[in-house]
């Protein structure tokens, strides 16, 4: 799932494409759209897929370059984008193809351009600002499928149908709860772990559980810095 490459058309001018279909994909909980471009250079289709940002719609033109437009599900450069705007599917390094909010309902913002232009400060999911070349595209909206964790799993039988289609990750047993012959942690006349989580990063494969090599333990305290 990536943004077309960089090629002459995008660099120059804009291409135009065509939203053929919004795609559920198993291991990913934001939607795909699937865009059909005409190849600049041979007589015929190429079909590109990224996520799909909030609006976007089966038969809607998008356009990808740097003298596309300002509009939701467009491709362009940071450059030519105005602070405040929100974007997704944002390139790390320029003609990486979109690396940033990619997730359901992720998105960026751009924050501000350095005076020379040639670098542009953004505002990632996390809340933490990252500085990247403002010949970086993205997609000009928010990451479909937000609120999707917001339902409320309810019961075991319903995580069970949500990971069934994903990978052997579910139930996840807890180690205190096991005998002694199968966990470091198990064992016990209660359940108690009897020894500090922590362990050493050189532990050996079997004793390597817990919290491995820590810098630090307990609650974090104090903000995170910008």
């Amino acid at each position: 799932v990536k943004l077309r490459p960089v090629d002459f058309a995008e660099r120059s001018g804009f291409i135009k494409g065509l939203v053929r279909k919004i795609i559920h994909d198993p291991g990913r909980g934001a939607p795909m759209a699937e865009v059909v471009f005409h190849d600049p250079y041979r007589f015929k289709l190429k079909k590109e897929r990224w996520v799909a940002v909030e609006g976007l719609h089966t038969g809607q033109f998008v356009y990808c370059g740097s003298k596309a437009q300002l509009a939701v599900g467009n491709v362009m450069p940071l450059a030519k984008m105005p602070e405040g705007t929100v974007i997704s599917m944002c390139e790390e390094k320029a003609s990486d193809r979109g690396r940033l909010a990619r997730a359901s309902g992720c998105n960026c913002m751009v924050v501000g351009h350095s005076d020379d232009g040639r670098k542009t400060r953004i505002r990632l999911p996390s809340g933490s600002r990252k500085t990247i070349p403002s010949t970086c595209r993205a997609v000009v909206g928010i990451t479909a499928g937000g609120g999707r964790m917001d339902k409320p799993v309810l019961k075991a039988g319903n995580n069970f149908h949500k990971y069934r289609v994903k990978r052997n990750c579910w139930p996840k047993v807890r180690g205190s709860a096991m005998n002694p012959v199968e966990h470091p942690h198990g064992g016990g006349n209660h359940q108690h772990v009897g020894h500090p989580t922590t362990i050493a990063r050189a532990a050996v494969p079997g004793q390597k559980v817990g919290l491995i090599a820590a810098r630090r333990t307990g609650i974090l305290r104090g903000g995170k810095k910008k």
